[in-house]
């Protein structure tokens, strides 16, 4: 082997080892492209399912309120109805107390106001 043919050589191994180093560079990014590629398909493709998900979520949390309010409504009438009942009553009682000659006590003024408003 001749000078020139060892330097030929030296140079021809110094090269693939530089070329060798470069495509394992190059994998190494391709790969991660490859990898945010793929996370940012899966971020796209689950956003529509987590909409579906929140919206569910939603409809559930409005449903329920929807029958706690009605709930509440039907114990609201109740009281008013109990209100006006009581109300009814207490009259009979002042006029039966009058009728024997009994003034009643006045009522409190939240009761007089109930009984000029009907709130």
């Amino acid at each position: 082997m001749t000078v020139w043919a060892g330097i030929v050589a030296v140079i021809g191994t110094v090269g693939m080892v530089v070329a060798g180093l470069f495509a394992a560079r190059a994998t190494t990014r391709a790969a991660a492209a490859t990898a945010e590629a793929t996370q940012a398909a899966a971020r796209a493709t689950a956003e529509p399912n987590q909409r579906q998900a929140d919206l569910e979520s939603f409809r559930e949390i409005r449903q329920g309120l929807e029958r706690r309010l009605e709930r509440v409504e039907e114990r609201e009438r109740g009281l008013r109805s109990l209100v006006r009942a009581f109300a009814g009553y207490v009259a009979e009682l002042g006029t039966q107390m009058r009728s024997h000659g009994i003034e009643p006590p006045a009522p409190p003024a939240r009761v007089d106001e109930y009984n000029r408003t009907g709130v």
